[in-house]
């Protein structure tokens, strides 16, 4: 094996990241063939395949997986060096992935996009607000916020905010159908719910604690269109409280009988808690819990 090129690592990891060569090309902010080229070199040197392409993007063979975790050491202690020296000073650049459940994403992050943007006018935030797990040992993201602390692989996850869920009508459904008296009633009231076979979340489960055997007349593992539903009239959802409380259709139902607390964790890879511009967003996420705590 030849000696490896820290250039062509550098290449490699932002495919790796980026989940394929026009992806990284954008990141790296030249033209697709340079990528190509580089990768190629790479694994010229290295005697292995790193990648597999498809239709759909490339995946990472057995050796390109194994290089990753080596190639991030590098590129942290190259970060390292650089702050060391006296680089530190110089303006963060670059791409950061951040994989959120919806609900925090669009509530919590988006909402703050132009202040992201006002304090690092450099760094691209990728925002990916699904309700799936992400693989941070696989680079699907650089930050996941997770509604559970991980017990598998090489990851740095702390608690950042617990929050709560309540119980929800809109105001036209409850002057059109009357209150809601207790929760033994609910099950003959129209609710808006999960698909469940489509939950991977376990903390997703919770229809037993609200009203099992209810009738769900619509729905979604979008939490943002099951709010649009209850709001529209439809009938009652559990909803996050920092969403909900902000749409004046909605009025907060029998908040002493439920009142549901899960928690967000951030959690983020061994190799990449310190490169700077995935520190400076764990901060920012951190500011973002502190100046909307009383909202959570």
């Amino acid at each position: 094996m030849q000696t490896l090129n820290w250039n062509d690592l550098r290449f490699f990891l932002a495919v790796a990241r980026g989940g394929g060569l026009m992806a990284a090309a954008r990141r790296l902010e030249v033209d697709q063939t340079t990528v190509a080229r580089r990768l190629a070199a790479l694994e010229a040197a290295i005697g292995a395949r790193l990648i597999d392409r498809s239709s759909r993007g490339v995946t990472l063979t057995g050796q390109g997986m194994a290089l990753v975790e080596h190639a991030e050491r590098i590129e942290a202690e190259t970060i390292a060096a650089a702050a060391r020296l006296g680089v530190e000073g110089q303006p963060l650049s670059g791409v950061v992935r951040l994989a959120t459940p919806e609900a925090f994403g669009a509530g919590l992050v988006a909402p703050a996009a132009k202040a992201f943007h006002d304090k690092y006018p450099g760094l691209q935030l990728e925002l990916v607000p699904e309700s799936r797990s992400v693989n941070l040992s696989r680079r699907e993201a650089d930050i996941a916020i997770s509604l559970s602390r991980p017990t598998h692989g090489r990851l740095v996850a702390r608690r950042l905010a617990d929050y709560t869920l309540g119980l929800y009508a809109s105001r036209a459904y409850l002057e059109a159908h009357g209150p809601l008296r207790s929760l033994a009633d609910l099950p003959g009231r129209p609710l808006v719910w999960y698909i469940d076979e489509m939950i991977d979340v376990p903390e997703l489960r919770y229809l037993d604690q609200v009203a099992d055997g209810a009738p769900t007349m619509f729905r979604s593992n979008s939490i943002a269109a099951q709010q649009a539903a209850v709001a529209s009239g439809l009938g009652f959802g559990v909803l996050h409280k920092f969403a909900a409380s902000e749409d004046p259709r909605l009025v907060r139902v029998l908040p002493d009988a439920l009142d549901l607390r899960r928690s967000y964790w951030l959690c983020v890879h061994a190799d990449q808690a310190r490169i700077p511009r995935v520190r400076a967003v764990m901060d920012f996420l951190s500011e973002i819990i502190a100046a909307r705590q009383k909202d959570l």
